[in-house]
């Protein structure tokens, strides 16, 4: 389920307990929920982002087994900040440094997929309504793209791949185009829908963050 109200202390005790999720979550055997909580923390308590981004490119620098489990762990973590929240604009010169570095010292090794995946990321990113879904998480450790399903009336379902700054807009572009609708002069949008009820998706909402309120 997607992770609920939170009640929190003061900041400086928030930043110890990430600190220790983080020490945790390099001996995880599944650290999707880990990952997913340190994600809300950082969206509820935004002064806590920069901290973060600072410990991750620590734990990451000078790694005891670069490209180990646990080093990855921090760079899948990395990688999902990236596509969330954007540091400012010193810790943002420090992490493009730290990419660069990485991607020079181990070329072609996991860490500097990991590196140019973030650096693109960070391109993209404007800031995020909801934490990534679990789903997200999982195929953004893989950098992959998901897999959206959107019914289209009078017509078959349509799968369209999406990353994490996809927007409703692009993907009504694109589903226009597959179904022969460009020269239509009607106007297309994209809905949600629940049991409860159903509304239009803003044309500028990110269809990650869709995905994240119906998990």
């Amino acid at each position: 389920t997607a992770p609920g109200p939170r009640s929190y202390t003061t900041l400086r005790d928030e930043a110890v307990k990430l600190f220790n999720s983080l020490q945790q979550l390099e001996l995880e055997r599944d650290p999707v929920p880990l990952m997913q909580g340190v994600l809300q923390t950082c969206l509820d308590l935004p002064p806590l982002v920069d901290e973060i981004y600072c410990q991750l490119v620590k734990q990451t620098t000078e790694p005891p087994a670069p490209g180990g489990q646990g080093d990855l762990h921090y760079w899948q973590l990395l990688t999902c900040m990236s596509c969330t929240f954007l540091p400012s604009p010193p810790v943002l010169r420090f992490l493009r440094f730290h990419l660069d570095r990485t991607e020079n010292r181990f070329p072609a090794s996991e860490m500097a997929k990991y590196a140019c995946f973030i650096r693109e990321a960070l391109g993209k990113t404007k800031g995020r309504e909801c934490v990534p879904s679990l789903e997200e998480i999982l195929v953004l450790m893989q950098r992959q793209e998901m897999i959206c399903t959107v019914h289209c009336p009078g017509a078959p379902a349509c799968s369209v791949a999406i990353s994490s700054h996809t927007t409703a807009e692009e993907v009504a572009q694109e589903l226009v185009s597959r179904l022969g609708l460009s020269q239509s002069p009607n106007l297309f949008a994209l809905y949600e829908q629940s049991r409860r009820r159903e509304q239009p998706v803003g044309s500028a909402t990110l269809l990650a963050d869709v995905l994240t309120r119906f998990e």
